[in-house]
């Protein structure tokens, strides 16, 4: 049987990927902040007695750590990591006050993604050679190139990317399959703030059901949905100049504090 530990699930993206794969009949270690939320979507899934919650900050390495060991503890082993918390708010350097904001995005979106995925690396590689073990880390297409007023989300997504592409190299050897997922629109909680056009919107468990896809295949990078596949590679290859007009005028996240 499958086991999967999820960071940020107990609402959008997280807890869709939660849904479906306790429809495949996997066990679940589900991370978020709020405990209330966790108990509500445990009870909500397929076979919810074979869940496990642990309601912390993923910025709190030690608890995260915590919750890492106890998952290998009762299963054993471990077949899917995905670190999937992140905070998505507008940021402009201008501001004094967005630093402390850029440092929780960075320590929620990269940071934390690291500390997600190293208590789980010993116990994949010792078990790589008999059954699939994936670390998947969930960036953005945000992290292909910069946003204007989205410096932190964009810098901290963009630092995903080749944070999974070095890992991936790293661990190639060991059978460990290290996945990027760049979700484009979705229609989540953290998306449905946003005031301006979202070409390509995808319904979230649309979007679940092509990454677990992806996480199964192995693939070391997956754009979804498609058609934002050929923006993203449009994006990496537009010479400076003609991005920056592009993106002048383009609308920007407000800023939040966080």
């Amino acid at each position: 049987m499958t086991t999967v530990f999820i960071t940020g699930a107990s609402s959008g993206i997280g807890a869709a990927l939660a849904a479906a794969y306790a429809k495949q009949g996997a066990k679940l270690g589900l991370v978020a902040r709020r405990s209330d939320l966790l108990t509500q979507l445990r009870l909500s899934l397929d076979n919810p007695e074979l869940h496990s919650v642990y309601a912390l900050d993923v910025t709190d390495h030690v608890a995260l750590s915590a919750a890492a060991a106890n998952f290998i503890d009762l299963h054993g082993v471990v077949n899917i990591v995905i670190a999937n918390a992140g905070i998505s708010v507008g940021t402009l350097t201008e501001y004094t006050e967005d630093l402390a904001v850029f440092e929780r995005v960075i320590q929620t979106n990269l940071v934390a993604t690291v500390a997600s995925f190293g208590p789980f690396i010993e116990n994949m590689k010792q078990h790589a050679s008999t059954q699939s073990c994936r670390l998947v880390g969930i960036a953005s297409v945000a992290g292909i190139r910069g946003l204007p007023g989205a410096e932190a989300y964009s810098a901290s997504k963009a630092a995903v990317i080749s944070y999974c592409e070095s890992l991936r190299v790293g661990l190639a050897a060991s059978g460990i399959r290290v996945v990027t997922i760049i979700p484009g629109y979705i229609d989540t909680p953290m998306t449905r703030v946003n005031t301006y056009a979202m070409p390509f919107l995808m319904p979230v468990e649309k979007f679940s059901a092509g990454a677990i896809k992806a996480i199964a295949a192995g693939k070391s990078y997956q754009v979804i949905p498609w058609q934002m596949a050929g923006v993203a590679k449009l994006l990496r290859i537009l010479p400076n100049w003609l991005y920056d007009y592009i993106f002048l005028n383009a609308p920007q996240k407000s800023r939040t504090k966080i």
